[in-house]
């Protein structure tokens, strides 16, 4: 399977791949998680999105990047999401490395934080992200706040 990786500012993303992002993003966060909320929040606007697609002009996996100060204090990566039909192929896992990647490049090396869903504490850990904080609810979700330094 051949990936291709694209990283664009907001201002950049032509208006039927912006549809499919924003089509993912409620598929997963909305739907698949019965999660009622506001998934456009204004942040894309700050934001360099990190998306895979796959030769057939599919969009496989998602994940927004912010720099320092825009987010947190840290460097942050969120809304990572897979497509469905990729789980099984490790895109995960990929994302990430690529998200951690792109951070590096474009902000230069340093601390990344995330706010996690507990579940997925094992998998951020396994790229050096660490518990920082008390677990928080948020949507109606446990989540954790993770920092990698």
């Amino acid at each position: 399977m051949t990936i291709r990786w694209h990283c664009i500012p907001f201002e950049a993303f032509p208006p039927l791949i912006l549809y499919d992002v924003l089509r993912l993003r409620s598929e997963i966060f909305v739907v698949e998680q019965n999660c009622a909320y506001q998934d456009i929040d204004r942040r894309d606007i700050d934001a360099l999105h990190l998306l895979a697609h796959n030769e057939a002009g599919e969009l496989m996996a998602y994940a927004r990047l912010f720099n320092a100060g825009q987010c947190y204090e840290q460097a942050s990566i969120g809304r990572v999401i897979v497509a469905r039909p990729y789980r099984k192929y490790g895109l995960g896992r990929a994302l990430m490395q690529q998200a951690i990647a792109h951070i590096d490049h474009l902000f230069g090396p340093q601390p990344i934080k995330i706010g996690a869903q507990s579940y997925l504490e094992n998998f951020y850990g396994s790229f050096g992200f660490q518990q920082i904080g008390e677990p928080y609810v948020e949507d109606g979700i446990p989540h954790i706040y993770m920092l990698r330094g």
